[in-house]
Order: C-alpha cells, then sequence, then structure tokens
C-alpha cells in the first residue's frame, strides 16, 4: 500500500499531523504538491482558495466543521476534486446538548435557577411527546437515540422523505407544515443552504402549539429572528433554546436576552474540547481510505450544499 502526501493548513497541529501519519499519509507542505489536503480553519477561506492555488494536484479537501456554507459562498466546489467535512463527527455532542436544551425548557428550570422564592409548581414531561427535527444527518440519528427512553413519537423533516431508522414518520420539506402542530419540541439539527435558510418563519412558528419548545443547534440563520421574538412575547410558543442566533453572537442588549422563555447558549454543543478528537478521527479513517482508494466519508454534495 502507498502512502499520499497530505498537507495540514492552514497550521500544522500535532494532532492532526499524528492523524495523517497514523492513517497512511504522508504529511507535506502546500508547496510540496500534496495530493490532499486537511484545512482546519472553517473561517480562513481566503487561505484555502490560496492553498488550491499553489497546489492544483489537491485531488480531496477535508474541511473541519459539518456546516459548509462559507465555501458554498465562495463557489469552490467546481466538480475537480472531492470534497469532506466533518458531518455525522460531531453527532453525539451536539445530540447531547440538544436534549439539555429541551429538557431545561420543558421543566422550567432557567426560571428555577435564577428563583429566590418556592413558587408555583409548573414544568412538561417529555416521556410518550410527539418531538419534530428538521435534519435527516448524524446529529439526527444520535438524537433519536437519546430520545427512544423517553418513548418519543419522532417526525424527521428532511429534503427527501427516505425513511429516517428510529422516526415514527419521516416527511419531505415541502410538508414541513404537516409536522410542526403537536409537536412538544421541534428540534433544528440541519444544514445550511438557500433552501432552509428562514426555514422557521411566522408561518411555522403559528402552526406550532403554544406549549411547544423550538431548539436551534443547527445554524442560525433557518429561524427568522424578529419572528421568533414576537412568538416568544405573545405566547405563540413556550420558548427557545438557541446555541446558535442571527446574528451571532447574539448582541449584549438583543431582546432575546431579556426573555425568560428563550434559552442561550454561545454555540457551544460542540466546543474545540469535544470535536478535536473526534475530528481527528476522521482524518484519520479518512486518509486510510484515500490511500487505499476506498469511499470517503462526509462527502459534501455541491448541489445539495452540505
Amino acid at each position: 500500500m502507498t502512502s499520499v502526501r497530505v498537507a495540514v493548513g492552514p497550521r500544522q497541529s500535532r494532532r492532526f499531523v499524528q492523524a495523517v501519519t497514523d492513517g497512511g499519509g504522508e504529511v507535506v507542505a502546500v508547496g510540496e504538491e500534496p495530493e490532499a489536503l486537511v484545512w482546519l480553519d472553517p473561517r480562513d477561506v481566503d487561505g484555502l482558495a490560496a492553498a488550491l492555488r499553489a497546489a492544483p494536484g489537491i485531488r480531496w479537501v477535508q474541511l473541519p466543521f459539518a456546516g459548509v456554507e462559507n465555501v458554498v459562498s465562495r463557489e469552490m466546489f467546481d466538480g475537480s476534486r472531492v470534497w469532506t467535512c466533518a458531518k455525522g463527527a460531531y453527532a453525539e455532542p451536539v445530540a447531547e446538548h440538544a436534549l439539555a436544551l429541551a429538557l431545561a425548557g420543558l421543566r422550567m428550570l432557567p426560571r428555577r435557577i435564577e428563583a429566590r422564592s418556592w413558587g408555583e409548581a409548573a414544568g412538561t414531561s417529555l416521556f410518550d411527546r410527539p418531538v419534530t427535527i428538521l435534519g435527516g444527518g448524524g446529529i439526527t440519528r444520535a438524537l433519536i437515540a437519546l430520545l427512544e427512553p423517553f418513548r418519543a413519537e419522532v417526525t424527521v423533516v428532511r429534503r427527501t422523505a427516505d425513511p429516517v431508522p428510529g422516526a415514527r414518520r419521516t416527511l419531505p420539506t415541502a410538508e414541513l407544515a404537516a409536522a410542526l402542530p403537536g409537536a412538544a419540541v421541534v428540534f433544528l439539527a440541519l444544514a445550511l443552504s438557500p433552501a432552509t435558510t428562514g426555514i422557521i418563519g411566522r408561518e411555522e412558528l403559528a402552526l406550532m402549539e403554544p406549549g411547544a419548545w423550538l431548539v436551534n443547534v443547527a445554524r442560525g440563520r433557518h429561524v427568522q429572528t424578529d419572528a421568533l421574538v414576537e412568538a416568544l412575547a405573545s405566547g405563540g410558543i413556550a420558548g427557545a433554546a438557541l446555541d446558535v442566533t442571527d446574528p451571532e453572537p447574539l448582541p449584549d442588549g438583543h431582546p432575546l436576552w431579556g426573555m425568560e422563555n428563550c434559552i442561550v447558549t454561545p454555540h457551544t454543543a460542540d466546543t474545540l474540547e469535544m470535536t478535536q478528537p473526534l475530528l481527528a478521527a476522521r482524518v484519520r479513517e479518512n486518509v486510510a481510505r484515500f490511500v487505499a482508494g476506498r469511499d470517503l466519508v462526509g462527502v459534501v454534495d455541491p448541489l445539495a450544499g452540505y
């Protein structure tokens, strides 16, 4: 089995150099004719473009996040090479955070944490309740597994109606309106694309139950923020738990900060401490697959944008 030449950028990291080596690759600089590139900074799209110009022989690029909208916006997926991202790699910690947010909202924990008097008994159980998940990828599958002990009736809404294991029903995105009424929790765990930007707006929020919680661990731009503020203020829905916001970071003084029925966490569903070992494992596996000429994991669909 021959080795492949892999560049790691924009800066080399001992963890990822080791992952490439363990996968059977040889780490080289961008100027040393690499066949593959492991790119570790999703914000440095200019640097990524420059690296690809400097090394036109690169046949495969590994990106560090599941969301690739920054690369899509630069129209870099031209079909000349294979692109993979981290979709599915961080599914378990993100699903864990989503469930924690849902339970915190349903059990009214933010209010109780800040309380300085006994208060009234209140809260909702998740057991045997219907939930809706937007997205059909790794986070959704991990979340369904976590929901199984609650006997939750799961509806998945995704780009196609292909069944998702563990879901009671799977609906295409065009039928989103049928999946919102009755759900105790609506989870957002889908990729951001032009088709999913603003997918939750006034009409969708109006279809949700007054006692329902919206949990977003995907991208802030899935939700029309002004519409969400209105729904929370009017009691149209019980609450929202957001690990991502639009805008992001959420500015000091934004109305969402002052709402007791809104939980905001600062995009911490998957911290670096959680994701780095998982990404290294993905890099190691994909390098080994690339060396062996096998299909890679997490291949990006340029038409779908994820």
